[in-house]
């Protein structure tokens, strides 16, 4: 009971912010998302909230959005999903591995440590921040390195998040596939990925959550690789954690869901509902994620980490586009 009294406060903020992001949408279109992530920076970064409410909208940030992808399964069939085909999975090992290679060789480069580059690494190819939690022990990462690689794969993800649309609509016009693509198979986190999808509409969303998951499935494959390229590189008396990587039970529960509405198990209305509590979760979620962005942080990191940052941002961009010239 007491845990749940300690979630009351920030999830109620988070509610709010929600709440009034879908009204304000109803007044200029521009998506409860880009609200609800604009004001909770606003708030995050103007008011200081006391430590009661961070226990609501750290669960707000992680569990609401897991429940909100695994609902969002109730509304794509395994007919959509085969619209990515293979194809859609070459380009998103072909972008995993290069950005994996290209973040390490960089960081190197600017002389950042090897521990700090693996981080900067799986944040960037797979899941952002949870990727980064998974392979930080497995690497016996510091606790200083993890929550620098944190700080700086969310800040190049909000940033991503804006601008992604607009690239998308120069140069596809906002086409469903290779607009989903691009933001699917480059975007840091997933609540990042369904933000910037929101930004152009539903149906990018949807697909470029797919494409998304499809890197979250190969979470565990990366954590493993680098933990043994670690291992490898260590003195014999030296050894590097093994560590239990849990597959992410959304991803289990997306699949299940979109094939019981493939097969028609779902009536109709248990899919509008799964849609409309999907959405309402999700924008309560970034409202959460807006709320934790600290501007000054990101600020005083310095200039060779923005320049570690806009290589990598980059690479990413441009690797992205070329896949999806090849295969789109």
């Amino acid at each position: 009971m007491g845990n749940v009294l300690k979630i009351i406060p920030g999830l109620v903020i988070c509610l709010i912010i929600a709440l009034v992001s879908q009204s304000l949408s109803y007044i200029v279109p521009i998506g409860a998302a880009t609200f609800s992530i604009l004001i909770g920076l606003l708030i995050g970064n103007t008011v200081h909230l006391k430590s009661y409410f961070e226990g609501g909208r750290k669960f707000a940030e992680s569990k609401l959005l897991e429940i909100s992808i695994f609902l969002l399964g109730a509304t794509i069939s395994v007919q959509m999903i085969s619209l990515l085909g293979l194809k859609g999975i070459i380009l998103i090992v072909t972008q995993m591995c290069f950005v994996i290679i290209f973040t390490i060789w960089i960081g190197e480069k600017l002389g950042f440590g090897l521990n700090f580059s693996y981080l900067m690494a799986s944040g960037n190819a797979v899941c952002g921040s949870s990727a980064i939690g998974a392979t930080a022990p497995a690497i016996h990462a510091t606790q200083e390195e993890k929550g620098l690689a944190v700080t700086l794969v969310n800040m190049m993800g909000t940033v991503l998040m804006f601008i992604l649309p607009v690239i998308a609509s120069v140069l596809y016009h906002s086409q469903t596939l290779p607009t989903s693509a691009l933001i699917g198979s480059t975007l840091q986190s997933v609540g990042q990925v369904v933000a910037s999808g929101s930004l152009v509409n539903d149906e990018v969303k949807n697909y470029a959550t797919l494409f998304k998951l499809i890197r979250v499935v190969f979470l565990v494959f990366v954590v493993f690789s680098l933990s043994n390229i670690k291992r490898r590189n260590l003195p014999t008396e030296d050894s590097v954690e093994k560590v239990r990587i849990q597959f992410p039970w959304y991803v289990i529960g997306f699949v299940i869901m979109c094939v019981l509405y493939s097969l028609g198990m779902l009536p109709s209305w248990a899919a509008t509902i799964s849609n409309n509590t999907s959405h309402l979760l999700e924008i309560t979620a970034l409202a959460a994620i807006g709320l934790n962005v600290n501007l000054k942080r990101i600020i005083k990191q310095g200039k060779l980490l923005s320049l570690y940052a806009l290589s990598i941002v980059g690479f990413q961009i441009l690797l992205a586009i070329l896949l999806i010239q090849l295969f789109y």
